[in-house]
C-alpha cells in the first residue's frame, strides 16, 4: 500500500528496480511459506487417511474373526461406523484449529476489555456557559505526561502561559514533543501531574465532548469524507449558505468553488482525492472559520503544501483570527516570524 501511494516518489528517484526486487523477495518468502504450508495439510491429511484406513481394516478383521458371536447386522454397524472414522478424525483436527485460532480473538478482546476507558464524555456537575472560553487564555501548570504506562515522560514538569489572543509558534526536533502539547490540550493523553487550565478551569474537570467542541485544530494530513462540500464544511448544518461563502471567501476557495458545476453540493471523494492537498488543506481551514472557537491549533497544517498556500493559511490567521487565541506547530521559521 505504501509502495503504491509513492509511486510517484518512487519513479522519481529511479528506485523501481529495487522496490521490484524487495518485492519479488518478499513475494518468493510467502509462495516458500505458502508451499509449506500446503505440503503439512497434504501430509496430514494422508496421516489421517492412513488412520482412518487402518481402524477401518481391523475393524473389519474383527468383525470377520468374530461373525460367529455376532448377528449381520451388529457386524454392518460396526463396519459403517468404522468408515466415518476418517472424516471424525478431520473434523476433530479442524475444530481444534479453529478453536486455537478463536482463542486467540478472544484474547485481543479481552486486552482491549482491560484499556483504561477515556474520560466521561459528558461531566453534568460541571456547568459550562456557551460562550466559554471566553477570553482563551491558557496555561500549563508543572504537566507531565506519557502515551503509555511504563513509558518515558514526553512533556516533563512544563510551564506554559499562553495569553488571550496570543499567536503562539512551537518549533522543535522532531520527536520533541511539540504534537504531544496538542494532544495533551484536547486530552487525547490524559496528565501524569500538573494541569492545563484554559479560562482558569481545570480541562480534568471537563467533559471530552463539552471540551473538544470548543476547540479547532487544523491537523497535517487534512481530514474530508465522503460527501458534498456542504457537509465537510458544516457537518452538523448550522449555518447559513451565506456564512459557508463568507468562509470559503476568507479561506481564498471562493473562485474555486464559483467555478464548480454543483458548488456546495460539489462530490468529495474519499480522503478528499479529487482535491490537491493545498485545497484540503484550505477546506479544513474554511470549517476551522465556520466554528470559530476562541482557540485554534495549527498541528503542522502547513507542513505539506506548498509555499503559497502556507502564505494563504497565515494571512488568514492574521485577519479572520486576530481575536483568537492561536498555538501553530511548524516546521519553517518563516511561519511563524511575526508570532508574538
Amino acid at each position: 500500500m505504501e509502495a503504491i501511494q509513492g509511486v510517484s516518489s518512487i519513479s522519481a528517484y529511479g528506485a523501481k528496480k529495487d522496490f521490484i526486487q524487495a518485492f519479488e523477495e518478499k513475494l518468493d518468502r510467502c509462495f516458500v511459506c505458502t508451499f509449506n504450508t500446503n505440503i503439512c495439510n497434504r501430509w496430514l491429511a494422508f496421516c489421517l487417511n492412513t488412520l482412518g484406513s487402518t481402524i477401518i481394516f481391523v475393524t473389519t478383521i474383527l468383525a470377520i474373526q468374530n461373525r460367529d458371536t455376532m448377528s449381520p447386522a451388529v457386524v454392518g454397524l460396526i463396519i459403517t461406523y468404522s468408515l466415518s472414522v476418517t472424516d471424525a478424525l478431520k473434523w476433530f483436527v479442524r475444530t481444534n484449529s479453529e478453536l486455537e485460532n478463536k482463542s486467540i480473538s478472544i484474547e485481543r478482546i479481552d486486552e482491549y476489555c482491560h484499556l483504561k476507558p477515556e474520560a466521561p464524555w459528558d461531566l453534568c456537575n460541571q456547568k459550562l456557559t456557551n460562550d466559554w472560553p471566553q477570553n482563551g487564555i491558557i496555561r500549563f501548570q508543572d504537566y507531565s505526561t506519557r502515551y503509555r504506562e511504563n513509558l518515558d515522560l514526553v512533556l516533563k514538569e512544563i510551564n506554559l502561559s499562553i495569553e488571550a489572543s496570543e499567536k503562539v509558534g512551537i518549533i522543535g526536533r522532531t520527536g520533541a514533543g511539540k504534537s504531544s502539547i496538542t494532544l495533551a490540550l484536547f486530552r487525547v493523553v490524559e496528565p501524569v501531574s500538573g494541569t492545563i487550565f484554559i479560562d482558569d478551569i481545570d480541562i480534568t474537570k471537563i467533559g471530552l465532548h463539552n471540551l473538544r467542541e470548543k476547540l479547532t485544530i487544523i491537523p497535517q494530513d487534512p481530514v474530508l469524507f465522503t460527501g458534498n462540500l456542504r457537509i465537510n464544511l458544516d457537518p452538523n448544518n448550522e449555518h447559513s449558505d451565506d456564512e459557508i461563502w463568507k468562509s470559503l471567501e476568507k479561506s481564498y476557495l471562493k473562485t474555486f468553488v464559483s467555478n464548480l458545476s454543483e458548488g456546495l453540493e460539489y462530490n468529495i471523494e474519499e480522503g478528499g482525492a479529487n482535491l490537491s492537498a493545498g485545497q484540503r488543506q484550505l477546506v479544513c481551514l474554511a470549517r476551522a472559520l465556520l466554528k470559530n472557537s476562541k482557540i485554534l491549533v495549527l498541528d503542522e497544517a502547513t507542513a505539506s503544501v506548498d509555499m503559497e498556500t502556507d502564505s494563504l493559511i497565515q494571512n488568514t490567521i492574521r485577519t479572520a483570527f486576530a481575536d483568537r487565541t492561536v498555538i501553530t506547530i511548524a516546521h519553517r521559521i518563516n511561519t511563524v516570524l511575526d508570532y508574538d
